[in-house]
């Protein structure tokens, strides 16, 4: 099972872009400190099968221009099968891992990467001592700088 929370248009995520976010159950890696260890069971959610995913994007894709999965590593084919559709409806992809590296298979679907655990002491995108990256994967630049306040 593909169990996802209700999707949510989101704005800050992925910079410079409005963002319909799915949540994917079943996350194994249980990050110290983790703000959403309500996803960490495989019950929770609704199925998120293709043709459901399908009538979302057709919902809203004229109101968004990225698609973008809160993890869904742990099951590969079924995140590759939910890039490929974005890619029919000519959306840009992101996945969110807490994982310094995922696929090859994964990454080559992907407009957008961010990798790395969620590490309490270094904070997140927004801190310039994070662990975290956020990578636009076609020229494997980090732009981590994006969520970063400057002055």
């Amino acid at each position: 099972m593909f169990n996802t929370l209700a999707p949510q248009i989101l704005f800050q995520e992925v910079p410079d872009e409005v963002s319909l976010g799915f949540t994917v159950m079943g996350c194994q890696l249980r990050c110290k400190g983790c703000h959403s260890t309500d996803t960490w069971s495989e019950d929770g959610g609704s199925p998120l099968t293709a043709e459901i995913f399908r009538t979302y994007l057709k919902q809203y894709v004229d109101y968004i221009s990225c698609v973008i999965f809160f993890g869904g590593e742990w099951q590969a084919e079924k995140l590759i099968e939910m890039l490929d559709i974005s890619h029919d409806f000519k959306l840009k992809t992101c996945l969110y891992t807490g994982l310094n590296q995922v696929p090859e298979k994964i990454i080559k679907r992907l407009t957008f990467l961010k990798t790395g655990p969620w590490i309490r002491e270094l904070g997140g995108l927004d801190q310039a001592t994070t662990n975290q990256k956020f990578i636009e994967v076609s020229s494997n630049r980090i732009l981590n700088h994006k969520f970063q306040e400057t002055h």
